[in-house]
């Protein structure tokens, strides 16, 4: 990874940390970036809103499309802290975002609580399987950010 991509997933990660501490909703953060600049930013606010549609994936495509008057964005690149849901999958390929970059993926979301692995299979979505180019990418934060959910004593379930 660039700098600049490490510096767009730790943005991603202070969204994800900041929502989940302020208990909006878990333990996710999305950065959508055009042309080097950020246009797009958003942390899970499912409990927040009380809408099941409220991830962070969302959110910052929603700031995006907004931010630059259309709801395209081939050439944008969406940097967030765990694999997109089938959800937001939908979402990235309404919005025509060719590239993600994410840390965690469905199997840790599911290690923690989140049940998007049902929805996968339900689906029939395999791993790996994508209109836009999805990457793995290591961060330590990852990790961090997760564990910290874990240890979350008033977290709760959805």
């Amino acid at each position: 990874m660039s700098r600049k991509q490490i510096d767009f997933m730790e943005l991603a990660f202070e969204e994800a940390f900041a929502g989940m501490r302020n208990n909006e909703g878990g333990p996710f953060g999305a950065i959508v970036v055009l042309d080097g600049k950020i246009i797009g930013r958003g942390h899970n606010q499912v409990l927040l809103a009380q809408d099941p549609t409220a991830h962070a994936e969302i959110i910052a495509i929603r700031e995006a499309c907004q931010h630059i008057q259309n709801i395209h964005l081939e050439n944008a690149i969406l940097y967030s802290t765990c694999e997109p849901c089938p959800m937001c999958l939908a979402a990235i390929q309404w919005a025509q975002i060719p590239r993600v970059e994410y840390v965690m993926n469905r199997a840790d979301a599911q290690k923690i609580g989140f049940s998007d692995l049902r929805i996968y299979q339900k689906m029939g979505i395999p791993d790996g399987v994508y209109a836009a180019e999805l990457l793995l990418v290591p961060h330590e934060q990852g990790k961090n950010l997760f564990e910290e959910w874990e240890r979350k004593s008033d977290k709760v379930f959805y």
